[in-house]
């Protein structure tokens, strides 16, 4: 039986030598037969020690901190938000998963410092403890070789002291490494991870991943043709998958699944290089297409979150050829937004606006955003839904805090509280747009708080006022050719599985508006609001008519104002008003009985004979009419307004007038002018001479 020193020997030779096994690999992106290759995977060099900082500070924030009776490595204090300054998004992924990585293995990493004897050292102060344990994660991670030296960045004193101090005790470090694993007899060091860690990372290497398709720069029947030529075959669905298999996404027409044993084969091709097919979670691609099916031509999209450029980009590639922009929030600084344009342009997205205001910044009356119809709310959640949240946090910007949730595996209170009101304040904003039409709410959360909840809390507070149609929940629609069934559900919702990560989206549209049993008022007001009247006035409602004649006639009935339209009459002799008043008086009489009287006497014209008469044989009055006749011509205006009486009876002027014609005085009766006033103007009470004096 061999001792344990020699086991110990073959445990640390076993920790230094170990080296990655060979795969075959069947894609080849050569054209032509399928032929089987192998590859080496790439030895760790480590990183450039600004990543090592960032980690350091990262870790910091996030590490686990225990009691002081259990306490043996000393941190220093963490209460200051660490400062991070990443060179690119590179800089930026590595930094958290170096972080990450020591948040996972921080016991085992803190016993082998203690079992080596490298801590604690009087030249390192507890402020670089993190320092400490980052660096040593890595060193084991490389299986305690040397780090490559990067002379294109400046060295750092802190990374470069350590680096040197653990690179000299390697072999106490790897004999600390092996005892612990023959303690916990551990095959590797994958087994002092949590368990929750343990499944969670289990899960996600077997989930299926999806890609969406660029078609800015390739077709879907030229990338099914290319996946062929490199020996994969279609699938109906993700149950049917074998190894070199993938199907079309059931709800997004654009998106690919492919298994999970192919995604390091797939990233290598130019397929992935060439940004022609892309790798998203699901969810992002679920909120993309329920947003785009909301679109008509020429509508404009607030998209209120940078979050992921890749959902930037989705958007654009499905809004092209409808012509409308989309209007981003919250790019901050001129580097960022020069980062975004050019990744932007190289996959070839024209039709992106960057705004640099906070989308809670935006004022709803901005002229930019008037023809904005559809508010694509991504808000910061927490994240826990989607299939690989560390990818997750890395391509939604995610604070570093996210990185303790996913070690945790659940959210405080405290925090689910924060988010969930910030959640709500974003959504009562978005509703406060009164040109936007719909807006799509979505998360890749599992808490009702930060779902459901804060959608109807936010329907119920009325923010949108009366003015406008109010909002209502209506069932995504994803893509009209997308080979999902039409759900019956208002909110959408996918559990974390086996075979897909989790996801809510919520649509919110505002009813649509009847304008049959709506008043005349409304449906005016609502076409202004659409911009539909043009030059046309809304009607002034009948009750402010009302008191505009009630006025008028106050002001002809008052006695102490004479009216105006009296003055012409002093012109005129006692005999011309008296040999109008038999007729004027006879109108105003028969005026006042009703049509079947006024009939009568029309048809009964020998009864009026001798009336006739004597008006057809006074040539004096026809003289007097004739005179009439040319002072009306003269004075039209004033005539007017004494037949009317400041009434304006147009008509019954017209046959007063036709009564002074000397022809028309000898052929028509006086009963049959009297029959044609009234039917010329039945409803007017024109009013006598004595009265107008």
């Amino acid at each position: 039986m061999p001792d344990s020193k020699s086991n110990l020997v073959s445990s640390h030779e076993d920790v230094i030598n170990d080296t990655s096994d060979l795969s075959e690999i069947k894609i080849s992106d050569e054209k032509g037969p399928v032929a089987k290759r192998t590859v080496t995977l790439i030895e760790k060099d480590g990183y450039p020690d600004s990543v090592y900082m960032n980690a350091a500070k990262i870790f910091q924030g996030i590490r686990t901190e225990k009691s002081k009776d259990k306490m043996l490595v000393r941190y220093g204090n963490n209460s200051e938000s660490p400062g991070l300054a990443f060179k690119d998004e590179h800089s930026r992924r590595v930094s958290y998963e170096l972080a990450f990585s020591a948040l996972k293995y921080q016991d085992l990493l803190e016993e082998i410092l203690l079992d080596s004897g490298v801590y604690p050292c009087q030249s390192i102060p507890d402020e670089l403890t993190s320092l400490l344990v980052v660096m040593l994660y890595d060193l084991q991670d490389r299986k305690f070789g040397a780090r490559k030296i990067f002379d294109e960045e400046e060295p750092v004193e802190e990374v470069q002291e350590i680096g040197h101090y653990l690179y000299s005790y390697r072999t106490k470090l790897a004999a600390a490494l092996a005892r612990c694993r023959i303690k916990y007899d551990a095959l590797s060091i994958e087994h002092f991870v949590p368990e929750t860690i343990w499944k969670q990372e289990q899960r996600v290497s077997a989930l299926p991943f999806y890609v969406w398709i660029n078609t800015f720069k390739i077709s879907l029947e030229d990338v099914i043709r290319d996946l062929e030529t490199k020996g994969l075959t279609k699938v109906e669905s993700v149950s049917d998958f074998d190894h070199y298999t993938y199907a079309m996404d059931q709800h997004c027409h654009d998106v690919l699944v492919f298994p999970s044993s192919l995604k390091e084969e797939l990233l290598n091709l130019d397929l992935f290089a060439d940004c022609k097919l892309l790798l998203q979670d699901k969810s992002r691609s679920l909120a993309v297409h329920s947003a785009q099916a909301l679109l008509h031509a020429g509508d404009d999209i607030i998209v209120a979150h940078t979050g992921s450029y890749l959902t930037i980009a989705h958007m654009s590639v499905l809004t092209n050829h409808g012509m409308s922009t989309i209007f981003v929030c919250g790019v901050k600084s001129s580097a960022k937004e020069e980062e975004l344009r050019n990744i932007f342009s190289h996959m070839g997205c024209e039709n992106i606006q960057l705004l640099h205001e906070d989308f809670t910044e935006l004022e709803p009356t901005d002229r930019r955003l008037q023809k904005a119809k559809v508010i694509l709310l991504l808000p910061q959640c927490s994240g826990l839904g989607a299939g690989n949240p560390m990818e997750f946090i890395l391509s939604e910007h995610r604070d570093a805090g996210s990185l303790r949730d996913l070690f945790q595996g659940f959210v405080s209170e405290d925090k689910l509280g924060i988010l969930a009101e910030r959640q709500f304040n974003e959504l009562i904003h978005a509703l406060k747009f009164n040109k936007v039409q719909a807006i799509v709410y979505c998360t890749c959360s599992v808490y009702p708080q930060e779902n459901e909840l804060v959608v109807k809390k936010a329907l119920e507070s009325g923010v949108e006022g009366d003015k406008v149609q109010p909002y209502r929940l209506i069932p995504p629609v994803f893509s009209p050719c997308s080979n999902s069934e039409a759900s019956t559900e208002i909110f959408f919702k996918m559990e974390p599985s086996e075979i897909s990560s989790g996801c809510f989206v919520a649509v919110l549209e505002r009813e649509k508006y009847s304008s049959k049993k709506a008043p005349a008022k409304d449906i005016l007001a609502y076409a202004a609001e659409k911009g539909l009247l043009d030059s046309i006035s809304e009607e002034k409602p009948k009750e402010e008519k009302k008191q505009k004649v009630k006025r008028r006639k106050h002001n002809v009935t008052g006695t102490d104002r004479k009216p105006k339209t009296a003055e012409p009459l002093h012109h005129q002799t006692g005999a011309h008003i008296k040999a109008e008043v038999p007729v004027s008086k006879a109108v105003s009489d028969t005026q006042q009985k009703h049509v079947g009287r006024t009939k009568a006497v029309s048809d009964t014209q020998q009864k009026h004979v001798g009336r006739t008469k004597a008006v057809s044989d006074t040539q004096k009055h026809v003289c007097r009419t004739k005179s009439v006749s040319k002072t009306q011509q003269k004075h039209v205006p004033r005539t007017k307004a004494v037949s009317n009486t400041q009434q304006k009876n147009v008509c019954r002027t017209k046959a007063v007038s036709s009564t002074s014609v000397p022809k028309a005085v000898r052929n028509i009766p006086v009963s049959k002018a009297v029959s044609n006033a009234h039917e010329r103007a039945p409803n007017k009470q024109p009013r006598s001479a004595e009265e107008i004096q």
